[in-house]
């Protein structure tokens, strides 16, 4: 999840980056309107508010994959919900958020969902092979795998 994390965390505003590079807006502009999150202003409020946000995203989407294995695809989409939340409902109530190019944080948040799932797709957690492993197989689930990934597909031997 560490390592989610930080990818998701470095390489998620790369949208919103080039974007501001190519139109000569502000690279750290978004960085600062974090910082309104933790009440204040600032390039390190909003670095350690980002981090922590994007923290708390990588953690609920770690919990989801232990019950719905992600990857890329899927991680992108539920970059797009967590876009909902972020910029649709919580960055509504700060100026400074609600204020930002909504293309770019959309992209941003894709990109982030998309960086997680990626990251959590591409490693099998120990601790879930073992548990399953252990509860045994069942007759309504089978376990697909090859080689570091893996998925579960309902309805075992009587899928189509």
């Amino acid at each position: 999840m560490t390592r989610a994390w930080l990818v998701a965390s470095v390489l998620g505003g790369v949208p919103s980056t080039v974007h501001a590079l190519l139109t000569g807006g502000d690279v750290l502009r978004s960085t600062r309107a974090a910082a309104s999150l933790l009440g204040g202003s600032g390039l390190v409020r909003g670095a350690v508010a980002h981090l922590g946000v994007s923290a708390f995203w990588t953690a609920v989407l770690a919990l989801v994959d232990r019950r719905w294995p992600l990857d890329a695809r899927s991680g992108a989409v539920a970059g797009a919900v967590i876009a909902v939340v972020d910029l649709e409902v919580v960055g509504r109530r700060f100026p400074a958020i609600r204020e930002l190019g909504r293309t770019a944080q959309w992209a941003d948040h894709v990109a982030f969902g998309a960086l997680v799932g990626a990251v959590l797709g591409s490693t099998v957690d120990p601790q879930w092979t073992r548990l399953a492993d252990r509860a045994g197989p069942r007759p309504d689930v089978v376990r697909v795998g090859c080689g570091r990934s893996r998925a579960v597909v309902p309805g075992g031997d009587r899928a189509p």
